[in-house]
């Protein structure tokens, strides 16, 4: 019973580290994609100053839920539970790290006036930020037919990428003297779309987590 205790007080203790590298992960996508809006050229340095802290929180993850295996040899339910939260907290960092390209972009584009109308990325950063965010809390729940409500918004984001891309295509053929601004925007863009499918990924997981079987959510 001791070892079992032992156990579970170490699995809430990955747990709590996963919520933290989502939540610090989610707040760098908000923060870049507002220091994009802004300017801010000290805002998006501070994200790639962070993003170590990040990877940080990962490696540990990695390390306590090796260190369970070896020591634990869980089975089932206990076994599929670490490796999943591994996977997102691999999908967490990932999103972490496109908060980095996204603020790089940033970065490159600097102070020269924004040639482009953001409100459609402004619209994909929201609505990504917004599945993260609620997968994190369908995470938590294990609620599975919330994961799958989110997983469902990831073909609004995939919808609204396609037709911006045209658009800065488009743009790039208008206005030849911005196409270094339009192409960091696309690229932008391309990171806002990524981020949410890792949404989608974490949903998957907790599917595999709760069924014991892989489904494809966004397909």
């Amino acid at each position: 019973m001791i070892v079992r205790e032992r156990f579970e007080q170490e699995l809430k203790d990955v747990q709590a580290q996963f919520i933290t590298i989502a939540n610090r992960s989610i707040d760098a996508l908000k923060i870049a994609f507002t220091a994009l809006i802004e300017q801010d050229l000290e805002k998006a340095l501070k994200i790639l100053e962070d993003d170590l802290d990040i990877n940080r929180l990962e490696e540990e993850i990695n390390d306590q839920v090796i260190l369970m295996i070896a020591k634990q040899q869980p089975v089932a339910t206990d076994l599929r539970r670490l490796m999943v939260l591994v996977k997102a907290a691999s999908d967490m960092e990932r999103v972490g790290d496109y908060a980095v390209n996204i603020a790089k972009e940033a970065i490159r584009i600097g102070k020269e006036p924004i040639v482009f109308p953001l409100t459609n990325l402004q619209t994909m950063c929201d609505k990504t930020v917004e599945m993260l965010e609620n997968i994190i809390k369908a995470f938590t729940e294990e609620n599975t037919v919330r994961a799958k409500e989110i997983a469902e918004l990831d073909d609004y984001v995939d919808d609204l990428y396609g037709a911006t891309i045209v658009l800065l295509l488009r743009a790039g053929i208008d206005n030849p003297a911005h196409i270094s601004q339009i192409t960091h925007l696309t690229f932008i863009c391309r990171y806002l779309e990524r981020s949410a499918d890792h949404a989608t990924n974490i949903a998957e997981h907790l599917f595999y987590l709760i069924k014991g079987k892989h489904y494809e959510l966004n397909n």
